[in-house]
């Protein structure tokens, strides 16, 4: 499989500082679409052996400098191998368009970061598990219903990227006329940006912030447009998605076979996030009628908002402790 070829920074230039405890590299690999991903491996320090290994992804926007690499970088600090990664068509990942996603190739992505990791040489194969972040959250259970290699699945205040576009937020455009009119809306687009010849931005977190916008979107405008967040490669944090980018996601839901999913699954959420209901939702589905509730469990962290779990809001509101425990048992350290 060749690689493309990418340009990838050389500079440490993340949203988070760099920790001594672990040893960063940049590394490629490819999907089978033939996409070639980038992403930023983190080793412990003087770590011998064969590891257990976690890869990372997210939020839906974001890029691997942003809280996919915190929390990559801080589980490795705890002994893990870990790996973040830009996803197909974004950040220093290869692909084109850019800025298109597809619930196929965002799932594969995963699936191609477990091949990276079973192949490596300070990988234990048989200890691979996965964090999905936001939007990512739910590609990674949508990754672990079809992987069996994952023995073990994180996803932090998870959004459900196929119900949001089909339905809307909290489910207020749940009809069939309201899906016509946006079906119609991206089709007539598509010919737009076909005349123009390029594909017209989305928009990203919306910039200057109106006072009278709903808490949500201070909350990620609070992480993406400030110091906090802000990464010249995220998408969030600038133009946003192409319009037409998430277009597929209408039409193609990615947890039908939760309920299937026979490894653990650890899903985190703010008590006070808007997308707690994702979570919440997922979390009764994939127990419903299952055989493998045993290793399920849902953590709802007091008094968070959406994005205090993108790098602790400032309160430490990410479990790491619980995210240790967990990978340790289920990947059997």
């Amino acid at each position: 499989m060749k690689l493309e070829n990418l340009n990838l920074s050389g500079e440490w230039d993340k949203t988070f500082p760099k920790s001594e405890k672990v040893r960063h590299s940049k590394v490629t690999f490819v999907n089978r679409y033939g996409i070639t991903l980038a992403a930023d491996l983190y080793v412990p320090v003087n770590a011998e052996g064969r590891l257990p290994a976690i890869a990372v992804c997210g939020p839906f926007g974001a890029v691997k400098e942003q809280c996919s690499g915190l929390y990559a970088q801080t589980m490795a600090e705890r002994g893990f191998l870990t790996l973040a990664f830009d996803p197909s068509f974004t950040g220093e990942s290869g692909g084109n368009a850019r800025y298109m996603a597809s619930p196929d190739i965002n799932t594969e992505d995963f699936m191609a970061a477990v091949d990276f990791l079973s192949l490596h040489e300070s990988v234990d194969p048989n200890r691979i598990g996965i964090i999905g972040i936001c939007g990512w959250g739910g590609m990674a259970i949508n990754a672990a219903a079809l992987d069996t290699r994952v023995k073990a699945t994180v996803a932090s205040t998870m959004y459900d990227m196929t119900r949001v576009n089909a339905k809307g937020y909290f489910d207020s455009a749940d009809s069939e006329e309201a899906r016509y009119q946006m079906k119609a809306a991206m089709c007539a687009q598509r010919i737009a940006d076909l005349k123009a010849g390029e594909y017209t931005l989305g928009g990203g977190v919306v910039d200057p912030l109106p006072e009278d916008a709903p808490f949500f979107v201070k909350d990620y405008y609070d992480y993406y447009k400030t110091p906090r967040g802000y990464h010249p490669r995220s998408l969030n944090s600038n133009g946003g998605w192409n319009v037409i980018g998430c277009e597929s996601f209408v039409n193609q839901p990615i947890l039908r076979y939760t309920s299937e999913i026979r490894t653990a699954v650890l899903l985190i959420h703010g008590e006070k996030a808007h997308s707690c209901y994702f979570s919440r939702d997922a979390y009764a589905d994939m127990v419903k009628d299952s055989k493998y509730t045993d290793n399920k469990e849902l953590m709802i962290i007091p008094d968070a908002v959406h994005t205090d779990l993108y790098d602790g809001g400032g309160k430490n509101a990410i479990p790491f402790d619980k995210l240790e425990s967990f990978f340790r048992k289920y990947l059997a350290c």
